[in-house]
């Protein structure tokens, strides 16, 4: 078989994501070729994503050059992927995941750890992210907390300079990063729920490309991909995204799956919860099942109030 097209977007995380698969895949006796490619999300770094619009910031681009087969395969941090893939690609592999959590982070040099806890009141704290902000707002209701952009290394940067007092991340990128020695919190992860999928990457194929398909096939965990699977379903059938502050845990176990979920209002002031156990063998349902549970606990008035503002629009 000929090199496999590895691509990827450009960020530092991303290249250090899509070097690890090529890793996995040389011991296999594969040779893989690494072309970068720029996303909207990319292009874009000042511009909240709430607030950009649309689904597949960190995907589109990707998914045009695997349909004309300029790239084998994409490789994607998988919360960035849109639970509607692209007709004609397929979520071909989905290989163990990290840790799912999410961190808190503050300057470097200080005296004691930085914790959820232990922030004074005020703080000015930065996430990228509605949920992570709606779930700071919900848990710390005194802190000031805005959106952060950059890089993992540009965003503490921001902190150690004294722009921010902490921000809160992905613990699968600060610890793929080699950063968790800068972590200074790692946050409970069935109260402080996650993205659907973070944590996990995505290999992304033509559904009709078998042969990397095959190739990619020993990478994939399945018990990984059943618990990504319930925590999509439950975004799917939320019809959330970027836009949305949605959070979803599915932990297993033998034989099955626990499935945490919530949806929340922007201001943290209100937060739906559900819990659920099914089987590993159709994590789907489990989801569904899981959604229309918040429904019923009156998630979709929050999902209405969270409509989005119109997108920034980009020539």
């Amino acid at each position: 078989m000929s090199a496999l097209r590895l691509g990827t977007r450009g960020s530092p995380l991303a290249l250090t994501q899509s070097a690890l698969v090529r890793e996995a895949l040389g011991v296999r006796g594969l040779e893989v070729e690494v072309d970068v490619i720029q996303t909207t999300g990319d292009r874009d770094r000042s511009t909240a994503l709430s607030r950009i619009g649309g689904k597949g910031l960190f995907t589109k681009e990707l998914d045009l050059a695997l349909l004309e087969e300029r790239i084998d395969f994409a490789v994607h941090s998988l919360k960035d992927l849109p639970t509607e893939g692209e007709p004609g690609l397929a979520l071909a592999v989905v290989p163990e995941r990290e840790d799912p959590r999410d961190v808190l982070i503050g300057p470097g040099g200080r005296t004691g750890r930085t914790t959820l806890d232990g922030l004074a009141r005020g703080s000015r704290v930065g996430t990228s992210s509605l949920r992570r902000r709606a779930l700071a707002r919900a848990f710390r209701p005194d802190w000031e907390v805005d959106d952060i952009r950059g890089n993992l290394d540009t965003r503490i940067g921001k902190v150690d300079r004294g722009e921010w007092d902490a921000i809160v991340v992905a613990a699968a990128g600060v610890r793929r990063l080699g950063l968790w020695n800068r972590v200074g919190e790692a946050l409970e992860r069935t109260a402080w729920l996650p993205a659907p999928g973070q944590g996990a990457l995505g290999l992304v194929t033509r559904a009709d490309d078998r042969a990397t398909r095959n190739a990619l096939d020993p990478l994939d965990h399945p018990l990984s991909r059943a618990a990504v699977r319930a925590e999509r379903a439950v975004l799917a059938a939320l019809g959330g995204g970027c836009q949305t502050p949605v959070g979803a845990l599915g932990l297993t176990y033998e034989g099955g799956i626990r499935l945490w979920g919530l949806v929340a209002s922007v201001d943290g002031k209100r937060v739906v919860r559900g819990d659920l156990t099914g089987g590993i063998g159709d994590p789907e349902s489990l989801g569904l099942g899981l959604a229309d549970l918040l429904r019923r606990r009156g998630a979709d008035e929050l999902l209405e109030e969270n409509a989005p503002a119109p997108p920034v629009s980009h020539p």
